[in-house]
């Protein structure tokens, strides 16, 4: 498994941007693809986006599509979230995920992922 850190939440505006990072540790990150998850208060644990283990394909959920790119760094060991355009109903504790290259499930799939991070609080005021 590897150990992943979250940065860069915070407070913004509406229609502001924000930058999250993820760090991963240890040396088998390029078997992992990633995924970014937010969950709000009283609300499930809901997939943002993810990134396949070469970066060549990345998926969105509706919600997020247009505003929010997700990307990796392998070489750095890092996976980002380039968040603009935000909304109030964007306010969540994001979490970043791993998913091994050959286990089960799909990206959407909350189960699929075998490491996560502690999450990073994003609040964006109206």
């Amino acid at each position: 498994q590897v150990q992943l850190v979250e940065s860069g939440g915070g407070l913004v505006q509406a229609g502001g941007s924000l930058r999250l990072s993820c760090a991963a540790s240890g040396r088998t990150f390029g078997t992992y693809d990633m995924g970014w998850f937010r969950q709000a208060p009283g609300k499930e644990r809901e997939f943002i986006a993810a990134i396949t283990w070469s970066g060549v394909m990345t998926y969105y959920a509706d919600s997020v599509k247009g505003r929010f790119t997700i990307s990796r760094d392998n070489a750095k060991n890092m996976v980002n979230l380039q968040m603009n355009s935000l909304k109030p109903e964007d306010t969540a504790v994001y979490y970043c995920a791993a998913r091994y290259i050959y286990g089960g499930g799909t990206y959407r799939d909350k189960g699929a992922y075998d490491s996560w991070g502690q999450g990073t609080q994003v609040t964006v005021s109206s």
